[in-house]
């Protein structure tokens, strides 16, 4: 190999390296955020109504028979 080729091919690695590298950090910035908002939804108030709505139909309707 020549010492021309060998330079294309060492940059075309290091720019597939950048790369790779910046899609893996905008998918650890996403997880990041997802985590951010289930712990949000996870606050105190904030469990009724995640309950609410996962299972809407339950609590709205009350049987009373004696």
């Amino acid at each position: 190999m020549d010492i021309p080729l060998m330079s294309m091919v060492l940059s075309q690695g290091q720019v597939q390296q950048q790369a790779s590298i910046s899609v893996m950090k905008k998918a650890m910035d996403q997880a990041d955020g997802n985590a951010e908002f289930i712990n949000k939804m996870m606050s105190g108030s904030q469990i009724q109504a995640l309950h609410y709505a996962t299972q809407p139909h339950l609590g709205g309707n009350i049987d009373i028979k004696g």
